[in-house]
């Protein structure tokens, strides 16, 4: 599992999840995100691209995070679920928390 943290050229921050979002790993994503910020970073792309799962405390963790980033009066997208996740996020209503696009550079058009 790794994350990976870039700024494009309009000044959005793009988080890769390879692998997982789990209990495990769940405090790395929202550190990574705190700390961005703190940096003042208000536009958050999540690129789901590479995910393959996503347990109930990577939802909480992903939750939380918005939560302060709409605090701080920034936006966080998603892009790249694939269908399993998709369907996850239809279920528990997560697909109304986030903007939710099929991919990142559909996601990034809109910031």
């Amino acid at each position: 599992m790794a994350f990976e943290k870039s700024v494009n050229p309009a000044g959005v921050t793009i988080i890769r999840i390879a692998g997982q979002l789990t209990v495990g790993n769940r405090q790395e994503l929202k550190t990574l995100i705190t700390e961005g910020l703190d940096r003042g970073e208000r536009r958050l792309l999540i690129d789901c691209t590479e995910t393959g799962y996503i347990d109930s405390s990577g939802l909480s963790a992903l939750v939380s995070v918005a939560r302060k980033v709409r605090e701080l009066g920034g936006e966080l997208r998603i892009a790249g679920l694939n269908d399993d996740l998709r369907s996850l996020f239809e279920l528990t209503k997560l697909d109304t928390l986030f903007p939710i696009s099929p991919t990142p550079a559909e996601a990034l058009a809109g910031f």
